[in-house]
């Protein structure tokens, strides 16, 4: 077993191994998954030193959520590992309910009878995470995201739903938290701007943030990253291989050589390109740079990256803890390809515990 190195998120109440498995491709995200392989994934982490995951009611429609208590509960796992859900959508029935808008419009296979709506009040919040301790069958649950508290997903409707965070949904989150129902509130987003604009409002522990630190993107080393740390919010990141590009590299298929769930413009394309020349000059693996380079920054708590097979999450564990010459991030730097402030790797002992 691989003992990941574990970092607490600024609040002390929670600590997170280097990295987190992700239940979203678990939960049938365009392709079909049963319960023996959602298990066998989940105890093939647990085995390789992962000791958390995270969920949410909309992946496979409360499908993740059922299956991933089921597995905690049955192994005898849960007081070993760290969970986090989200909130601010529930979970209606299909046949009376019309589903809520999806900026990306995701396609579950064979999900539960359900269709999600979203709801930041404070009976919603409530509700949702209750009926998430519900289909997992826990006592408390370590962190709730606040799922899509965003602009960019919900365009129009934002300052709708922002309102009914304001005016009751975060007193459902101070009560969550004070009575330890959960030990750590923040925002799971796809950007960086609506988790300062909450912040300001009130107090986040931490938040999910997918695709916007990556070897492509160093936009929050200006301003994202030391607000965070000023206000004490650990960063979990998401999303580090903005999608798909950064695992499969320049060849990759038209499905695979994606930034941020869309078709890789060739500027993205010629810039990956440029860290392949450096990859094989030093013979490291893109997806292996991807990972620790996102995890050297100390904004970052965690890197949690989803699995839909054991061997997908040998390889992200592998990622996170191969070796890396200082070399090569050298050359980065000096090529132009990250910027020179930008936290560099101290190698796989960066993230394996003594």
């Amino acid at each position: 077993m691989v003992a990941l190195e574990k970092r607490v998120l600024p609040n002390g109440r929670v600590n997170l191994t280097a990295l987190g498995l992700g239940t979203s491709p678990l939960g049938g995200c365009g392709v079909p998954v049963s319960f023996e392989t959602f298990e066998a994934v989940i105890l093939k982490a647990y085995a390789l030193g992962v000791r958390y995951f995270d969920v949410a009611p909309l992946y496979g429609l409360g499908k993740s959520e059922h299956f991933l208590g089921h597995v905690l509960r049955i192994h005898g796992l849960r007081s070993e590992v760290v969970v986090s859900t989200k909130a601010g959508r529930l979970l209606k029935p299909a046949s009376r309910s019309a589903r809520a808008e999806s900026l990306y419009g995701i396609n579950w296979i064979d999900p539960l009878p359900f269709v999600d709506e979203y709801d930041y009040s404070y009976d919603g919040i409530m509700r949702s995470f209750e009926d998430s301790q519900q289909r997992m069958g826990l006592d408390h649950i370590d962190i709730l995201f606040l799922h899509d508290v965003s602009g960019v997903w919900h365009r129009e409707s934002y300052p709708t739903y922002l309102r009914q965070l304001r005016e009751t949904g975060y007193r459902a989150c101070d009560e969550l938290r004070r009575s330890g129902a959960v030990k750590a509130i923040g925002l799971g987003v796809n950007e960086t701007a609506s988790v300062l604009e909450v912040a300001a409002e009130f107090d986040l522990d931490c938040s999910l943030v997918a695709g916007r630190y990556t070897l492509l993107n160093h936009a929050p080393l200006t301003d994202f990253f030391p607000e965070a740390q000023r206000r004490g919010i650990g960063i979990i990141a998401g999303g580090v291989y903005n999608s798909g590009i950064l695992a499969e590299g320049s060849r990759g298929n038209a499905l695979t050589r994606t930034y941020d769930y869309q078709a890789a413009p060739e500027s993205i394309v010629s810039r990956v390109k440029a860290l392949e020349v450096i990859c094989e000059r030093h013979e490291v693996r893109l997806a292996d740079a991807a990972s620790q380079f996102v995890y050297a920054h100390p904004a970052v708590t965690s890197v949690v990256q989803g699995a839909l097979t054991t061997a997908h999450v040998e390889q992200n564990v592998a990622s996170i803890s191969a070796p890396i010459p200082q070399a090569f991030w050298l050359d980065l730097r000096s090529d132009g390809l990250i910027p020179s402030e930008a936290p560099l790797p101290n190698g796989a002992s960066s993230v394996l515990s003594d």
